[in-house]
């Protein structure tokens, strides 16, 4: 029997992926390989935990599903085109995600590259769209469009993306792997939630608690990511394993070891809960810092 979280998780999945195929052009309409490759890497599974995050955060905070909806299908587009990115060999040089091909290794890396460059792109506008259409408020609207972006660039996901790169085999320690981590994966966790807030009109102690809880959520979850790279299958994540060891990657169980790591991701992830336990309904964000560091793909 599924719990309420996993029931949870589902029931938003089948939602979102269901608006991410309305707002997605059919592979069949031009330019078809540009669509094709965008659909083969976005709907190839997936815990769809950052959209998961922008929707608890709006109920969290008294906000419309209905209207987070959008805005949860624009997180999800953006981190499906930074795992597109990484697999290309100019960085991560993987075959496979969730069990299927690489998209660069179906469509070409140039056709890769540029799906993922359309999937960066498009969150902004529809985005705006929701403004447009009187959805969400102007102050929303621009302060969403501000949190992806600042997610996404020099103080974020790049920024996190480009020192990984640069510090392979280099010498590490517990400041780099904590820059890595927070730019790298913790940025855009960061950004699901504090946008979630802005959806819903959350006040400014909700939307400090929820920063809080989102960069301890984002650590903890990257960590949970490093320990699954050393003892999960290639099966149970359906991406190559052991890919952190072979490209020296800086990384808090490289330093500290496996222990140390499991213990690092369960003070994290009481970190994330108590951030929010002054104000917030119990679920599902509270059970939902527990699933990141408990998950096993």
């Amino acid at each position: 029997m599924n719990t309420p979280l996993q029931e949870y998780l589902a029931q938003v999945k089948q939602q979102v992926e269901a608006m991410l195929d309305t707002l997605v052009p059919g592979e069949n309409e031009p330019p078809v390989e540009l669509h094709r490759a965008v659909r083969h890497s976005l709907f190839a599974g997936g815990k769809r935990l950052r959209p998961a995050l922008v929707i608890a955060a709006a109920e969290a905070c008294g906000g419309d599903r209905r209207l987070a909806m959008p805005v949860a299908c624009a997180l999800e587009m953006v981190h499906t085109s930074s795992e597109m990115h990484d697999d290309l060999p100019c960085l991560d040089d993987a075959d496979t995600r969730r069990g299927k091909p690489a998209c660069h290794r179906l469509f070409g890396e140039a056709v890769a590259l540029l799906a993922g460059d359309w999937l960066m792109t498009v969150p902004f506008q529809i985005v705006a769209q929701c403004g447009l259409r009187g959805d969400l408020s102007t102050e929303a609207t621009l302060g969403i469009i501000g949190e992806i972006g600042l997610a996404l660039g020099s103080a974020g996901m790049i920024a996190g993306q480009v020192v990984d790169l640069l510090q392979e085999g280099q010498p590490a320690d517990d400041q780099i792997v904590d820059y890595l981590y927070a730019h790298k994966t913790g940025a855009l966790i960061t950004a699901s939630v504090r946008c979630g807030g802005l959806v819903a009109g959350g006040t400014a102690q909700q939307m400090e608690a929820l920063t809080e809880y989102g960069q301890a959520l984002g650590r903890a979850f990257q960590i949970a990511d490093d320990l699954l790279d050393v003892t999960a299958t290639e099966e149970e994540l359906g991406k190559p394993v052991g890919s952190d060891a072979r490209h020296l990657k800086a990384t808090y169980v490289a330093l500290h070891g496996l222990e140390a790591a499991r213990a690092e991701a369960r003070r994290l992830a009481e970190g994330a809960q108590a951030a929010l336990r002054p104000w917030c309904p119990h679920f599902p964000l509270i059970p939902l810092a527990e699933y990141a560091v408990t998950r096993t793909y």
